[in-house]
């Protein structure tokens, strides 16, 4: 099993308990008709021996929406691992408050062969459609791996407000 790191950034606006965050839908074939769990924050691989996550969440979410992350304080998630096919992952995240347009979006794009065995190389959108959810929404939405980052900006938005 190999181990893959990736850096995100959790875009969110509103406070607590009115919070909304930004997720894309995964683009390609395979998520095409696909929901529940075929969301996902901002995020792309790093090499943590030459790349600081922080720095590569912020080119990933440009990378991916187009756009760069808007200004304001970082708050650190911490990592979650976890299994995705026969990897395993480490993903570094961020919060964020800012806000985005999800129609202003420019999406980056990947290759793949398609139809399979077609030798036809077709470009995909990484992020084919990008929205605003709450809390609720965005736990159902997201795969269970990144999952616990919600929780984890909750608490921190429970913690500020206190």
């Amino acid at each position: 099993m190999s181990e893959t790191f990736s850096a995100g950034v959790l875009l969110y606006r509103g406070s607590s308990p009115a919070v909304e965050v930004l997720l894309g839908h995964m683009g390609g074939p395979f998520w095409a008709r696909k929901d529940a769990g075929a969301w996902t924050l901002p995020k792309g691989e790093y090499d943590p021996e030459t790349e600081d996550a922080q720095v590569a969440a912020a080119r990933e979410f440009a990378e991916e929406l187009g756009l760069p992350v808007p200004e304001g304080p970082w708050t650190p998630l911490g990592a979650v691992r976890y299994r995705s096919g026969r990897n395993r992952k480490n993903l570094a995240a961020w919060a964020v408050r800012g806000e985005l347009d999800p129609a202003a979006i420019v999406p980056g794009t990947f290759d793949l062969e398609w139809p399979p065995r077609s030798g036809t190389i077709t470009a995909f959108p990484e992020l084919d459609r990008v929205a605003w959810f709450d809390l609720a929404t965005a736990h159902e939405k997201l795969g269970s791996g990144p999952r616990p980052l919600l929780d984890r900006l909750r608490e921190h938005l429970q913690g500020a407000a206190d």
